[in-house]
Order: structure tokens, then sequence, then C-alpha cells
């Protein structure tokens, strides 16, 4: 059965930034791309510079994929499917997220490819 943990409040979160969640120890990254009515959540861990840094990385778009930005050595990671851009044999977890009555939940037992869309 998917287990849906309750994170903020959508209001809670900055459009196109984003923030950091501990959720049953794992420290997850939610980012909220407003242009695109999107909401991600994946591993807060950068893999490239050993630290829980990915909630403060820089957002975008590469050629149509949503990206965060390591604010360490500026890898980009696929929000939809977690893996690098620059090394495609590297990947973060990718979490499914939704909206639900205005919070945002986020559910880690179901490890996706792929974001969820508002």
């Amino acid at each position: 059965m998917a287990k849906w943990i309750e994170v903020c409040s959508i209001d809670d979160l900055q459009p196109d930034s984003g923030v950091c969640a501990l959720l049953d120890g794992e420290q997850v990254a939610i980012f909220y791309l407003s242009e695109a009515e999107s909401i991600y959540a994946v591993g807060n861990y950068d893999p490239f510079g050993k630290a829980n840094v990915l909630s403060r990385g820089l957002i975008g778009d590469i050629n149509g994929q949503p990206v965060v930005a390591s604010p360490l050595y500026k890898q980009h990671f696929n929000l939809q499917t977690g893996v690098c851009l620059e090394d495609e044999t590297v990947q973060i977890p990718v979490y499914p997220i939704r909206i639900e009555n205005g919070s945002v939940k986020v559910n880690l037992s179901l490890l996706q490819h792929g974001g969820a869309a508002l």
C-alpha cells in the first residue's frame, strides 16, 4: 500500500525554487516550477559533491528537460528521471509527488523514474 507523507502546503513552496524535507530519515529535495506548473521530488544528496545540497541548486530547462544544477560542481540532474546529464551512469532517486487538497505529499516507498505535474 502506498504511504503518502504530507510535507507542506503548496503555498509554502517558493515558485522556481527548491526546499528540503526530512521524510522518514531521507532528505528529499522538492522543486516547484511555476511556469510549467510542475512539482518534483528527488533525493537531496549530490553524488559528486558527496553532500545533501541539491535543494539549493538552480533549476531550469535544458533541451526541454527540467533540471537542477548542483550548487557544488554544477552537474545537471533531470528532475523527471534523476539521470545526470553530464554522466548518464549517475542517477539520483526520484519520488512520486502530488498535490492533494492543497497539501504537497511524497511517497518514499514508490521510487520511480518520472516526476508528477500538478
